[in-house]
């Protein structure tokens, strides 16, 4: 038993110093760029090392992209509205110091490379959005006419557009203060006014787990 247990433990160690690789990879050369050697060789680690836990540079640029939102995790427990704002702002400032992160951020405009239509990224980040607002909806935060599908889908793309606009002008470095302008201008139009007024944002919203 106790040497399973450290085969166990040894096997999800090579598997993610595998993630971290290529999401170092990905992240300095993109998809096109990376191949399964030079992931190999940042990990440290043999081609059939690498081919024992992935098959491809393609599943490896899935995983990372279908893992982006479990790597999110606010510090402070909020619903609603408020978890919304914070799983952004989590975003916004986790991109500055986790590659994993900053991998997917990359990945997303090039997943059409490795990823089925129905895997597509923005999807699970848009039902993330909307079952939060569908909660802030329910607790009388958003107006019950609110389309939050819809609302859903373009805080997902305005977050996704101000990734990129950040990247090219500050290196990112005013991305969270992009995504609560963002939030500051589509929020009087679906929120009720003693919503807004409770909302917090800044850093300490933006911290991780």
């Amino acid at each position: 038993m106790a040497q399973r247990a450290v085969k166990q433990e040894r096997a999800v160690r090579t598997r993610e110093a595998l993630v971290q690789a290529a999401a170092e990879v990905f992240g300095e050369l993109g998809f096109a760029g990376a191949s399964v050697s030079k992931i190999a060789d940042r990990a440290g680690l043999t081609l059939g090392a690498m081919y024992f836990h992935f098959k491809s540079k393609e599943e490896l640029a899935r995983e990372i992209v279908v893992t982006q939102p479990a790597r999110v995790r606010p510090e402070h427990e909020s619903e609603g509205l408020q978890h919304a704002i914070d799983i952004t702002l989590t975003w916004a400032y986790g991109l500055a110091e986790d590659t994993v992160l900053y991998a997917g951020a990359r990945l997303v405009m090039e997943q059409e490379q490795f990823n089925a239509p129905e895997e597509n990224s923005h999807r699970q980040w848009t039902d993330i959005i909307a079952c939060d607002l569908r909660a802030a909806q329910a607790g009388r935060e958003v107006r019950r006419a609110v389309d939050v599908e819809a609302v859903a889908r373009l805080v997902v793309n305005a977050c996704t557009g101000a990734q990129m606009h950040s990247s090219i002008e500050s290196g990112r470095a005013d991305l969270p203060q992009r995504i609560e302008e963002m939030w500051r201008v589509v929020l009087p139009s679906v929120a009720v006014p003693s919503a807004v007024a409770r909302l917090e944002f800044g850093q300490s919203r933006g911290r991780r787990v």
